[in-house]
């Protein structure tokens, strides 16, 4: 099998790695809007640079893993759908709504794949925590605690092409909530605070957040965010029925500390960020992406599924900017969820 890595930057990089020494996959062809940082990781690895896009697709390969910058991901995916070719894309599809829904049109004419780049889904803690509540240990589950926190902000000048929090980093909460419950968002409430560096504001962004969230079954649901969190990066999601609770992200690398006398003690090495935390969970959604493209096994993560994270996060968005609770149903893309 060969495939074409579109994207070789901190992502771009992991996954070509990942790849380069899968039993299934014979070579790569590694492209990059930076030329040399492309060729730089070809030679590390032992394989092919190519030039541009136009090489991946004309020199032939079996599939196309997308790591780009967000704004080059739907016609990516377009491309790549008219020629037949499966795709893994990391998230999001596209920042908008329009754009979104453009592309997996295509994918869905084309009859081609497209799996999105959730990666939470296949880490160990939220597929425990998926059969906890599946399997009836919860009981009735009614309420879910969530929460992404970085040790520290993007680049300014990444937070005005990002999206803001709600589709940029929420958005891997949002899915997960659907995954692990199987339920769907019915409505939102969300309040974001620009009160910490200026870029935030100087991008219309928030640097905190937070969402109420109602389940179509009645079940509450809390995300927060944060940009600026100094103890680490901060993981978590609990889910508390009427027989068990229980905690996803909770281990001795978690940047917490107990006031408690007899507590926990706060962590020695505690998480410092996204790479480093979902390590594992980065190389099976690639082991899976391949096994898709072998037939082996269904899609894990389709573009719908990207869709209906994306909804949500835009109900958060519109919730804040006009101080209201936003129903899902306002939001366009609406489809029935395949959890339930």
């Amino acid at each position: 099998m060969r495939i074409g890595v579109i994207g070789t930057g901190r992502i771009g990089t992991i996954h070509a790695n990942t790849l380069s020494r899968h039993r299934d996959v014979g070579s790569l062809i590694l492209t990059d809007a930076d030329v040399s940082r492309a060729q730089d990781l070809a030679q590390r690895l032992g394989e092919t640079a190519a030039p541009g896009v136009e090489e991946i697709f004309r020199w032939g390969v079996d599939a196309v893993v997308i790591t780009t910058a967000t704004s080059a991901h739907a016609e990516l995916i377009g491309r790549a759908a008219r020629s037949g070719l499966p795709v893994f894309c990391e998230k999001p599809i596209a920042l908008d709504l329009p754009g979104t829904l453009s592309a997996i049109a295509e994918v869905e004419t084309a009859g081609t794949v497209l799996q999105m780049g959730f990666q939470r889904r296949f880490d160990a803690g939220y597929r425990g925590a998926r059969e906890a509540v599946r399997s009836g240990r919860l009981g009735r589950l009614h309420t879910v605690r969530a929460l992404t926190s970085d040790q520290t902000p993007p680049p300014a000048a990444w937070l005005p092409v990002s999206g803001g929090l709600y589709r940029d980093t929420l958005i891997h909460d949002f899915d997960v909530l659907r995954w692990v419950t199987g339920r769907e968002v019915a409505d939102v409430y969300a309040a974001g605070s620009d009160a910490g560096p200026a870029m935030f504001r100087a991008a219309g962004d928030v640097d905190t957040g937070a969402a109420l969230l109602t389940l179509d079954d009645g079940t509450l649901a809390t995300v927060t965010g944060a940009r600026l969190n100094g103890a680490g990066y901060d993981v978590r999601m609990e889910l508390a029925g009427e027989l068990d609770q229980i905690v996803v992200g909770l281990d001795d690398r978690t940047p917490i500390a107990s006031t408690e006398p007899t507590g926990p003690p706060a962590a020695d090495k505690p998480w410092t960020g996204f790479l480093e935390r979902f390590g594992p969970a980065y190389e099976a959604e690639l082991n899976a992406f391949v096994e898709v493209v072998r037939g082996e096994r269904a899609n894990p993560c389709d573009g719908r599924e990207a869709l209906q994270a994306l909804r949500v996060a835009e109900a958060c968005e519109l919730s804040r900017r006009e101080r209201r609770p936003v129903h899902l149903a306002e939001i366009p893309g609406g489809t029935a969820s395949p959890y339930a």
